[in-house]
């Protein structure tokens, strides 16, 4: 079998160990687009935004989610299996392509507030991640102005979370997922509010309250702010080391389709945004979400991608993960090929400009489960190129 780096993903170097890093890498970038059939248990987050209806896992020590519960998923051609030892492994067509080690449910799901509320509505684990929406509503869900690709109104409607975590319960929350899980860093989103900070500050207090009770390295993500001073009133508050400021797609057709009220803002804004964003907070240590998949221009995507990384911008890249209850339910990811020609674009300009995910500390790009692109960066140190056929 031939993979997306145009060699064989079977699994294993010269000396039959484990998997080459670019065996590796091509295999995620293919799960991610046709999903992993599953013979074994495996912690998997359901509805709502985030690693939807994925798996967590650890593919050869590096962590993934992969999705496991969509269509694609039930019809790929991998499929991950318990093993004789206890362990797990993905195959494809009975061969042995990699061992893979899985999420436990987190042990603070099991606790719950003084007034009765789960932790799990308030934060949940994804990998080694605390995450949570600290307020479970947006000024455009339900309007013209949703964005297509969103699932932050499903979570709600299941009643699986809550409508606002203050930052006292995230803080508690915050302290049991690090002692009781290992939880590395928090991450923490809001829907977009009609207010001039677009919920910024609130959500910047929600940071300063988790990183006050338990020393988590600390990522907030908002939209952004009506006036650009407010950025500073944000990193005044202390709470956050990074931020998360997430335009979705630089393709101006495509965001206006998929997103409106972003396209309303404008990508220039986002550019400004992130300009002062970088003053504050650091090369690095601001990301945007580029997604994948939606109908952009690749080759607009690759070049905005580099005029982020030239301001201190982290571009993370991720396929498209369709949220089921979402406008976009019905898509599909996109292929593996396409994803990983972009993926090696953007990995070899960051590493031209000295940028890598060790920069982010905090939030998904210190994570990057949910992409490909940090398997893929460091295979250009030792010489490795994609097929010229991808």
């Amino acid at each position: 079998m031939t993979g997306v780096l145009g060699h064989e993903t079977a699994p294993h170097d010269e000396q039959g160990g484990t998997p080459a890093p670019a065996a590796v890498a091509a295999l995620i970038v293919e799960l991610q687009s046709v999903g992993l059939r599953v013979d074994a248990d495996v912690e998997t987050r359901t509805g709502g935004a985030g690693p939807t209806d994925a798996g967590m896992l650890w593919i050869e020590g590096v962590p993934v989610t992969v999705p496991v519960r969509t269509e694609e998923a039930r019809r790929s051609p991998y499929v991950l299996r318990p093993e004789d030892d206890g362990g797990r492994a993905i195959y494809r067509d009975g061969r042995r392509l990699a061992a893979v080690a899985g999420s436990r449910r987190p042990r603070y799901y099991d606790r719950t507030t003084a007034d009765g509320i789960p932790y799990w509505k308030i934060a949940l684990l994804h990998l080694d991640s605390m995450a949570s929406t600290v307020v479970q509503t947006c000024n455009y869900w339900n309007t013209a102005d949703q964005c297509r690709f969103c699932g932050i109104g499903v979570s709600l409607a299941a009643g699986s979370t809550i409508v606002k975590k203050t930052p006292e319960q995230l803080a508690e929350v915050s302290v049991a997922a690090k002692e009781l899980d290992g939880a590395v860093d928090a991450t923490l989103t809001t829907g977009s509010s009609t207010a001039p900070d677009r919920g910024a500050r609130y959500v910047a207090r929600c940071g300063r309250a988790v990183k006050d009770a338990s020393e988590l390295p600390v990522e907030i993500q908002f939209e952004p702010p009506r006036d650009l001073s407010i950025l500073d009133e944000v990193h005044d508050i202390g709470g956050a080391d990074a931020v998360g400021i997430h335009v979705e797609t630089f393709d101006p057709q495509v965001l206006a389709h998929v997103a409106p009220g972003k396209a309303r803002t404008g990508i220039e804004t986002y550019f400004r945004t992130w300009e002062r964003a970088v003053e504050l907070w650091g090369p690095g240590r601001v990301s945007t979400y580029v997604i994948l998949g939606m109908g952009e221009d690749p080759e607009l995507t690759v070049q905005a991608c580099r005029r982020a990384v030239d301001i201190g911008v982290y571009p993370f890249v991720v396929p498209l993960r369709p949220v089921a209850g979402s406008l976009m339910e019905d898509w599909a990811p996109p292929p593996g090929p396409y994803s990983n020609r972009i993926y090696w674009q953007v990995a070899a300009y960051m590493s031209q400009r000295g940028m890598s995910a060790a920069d982010a500390v905090a939030g998904c790009a210190r994570c990057q489960a949910c992409s490909a692109i940090n398997t893929v960066q460091p295979l250009l140190q030792i010489g490795r190129r994609p097929d010229a056929t991808v």
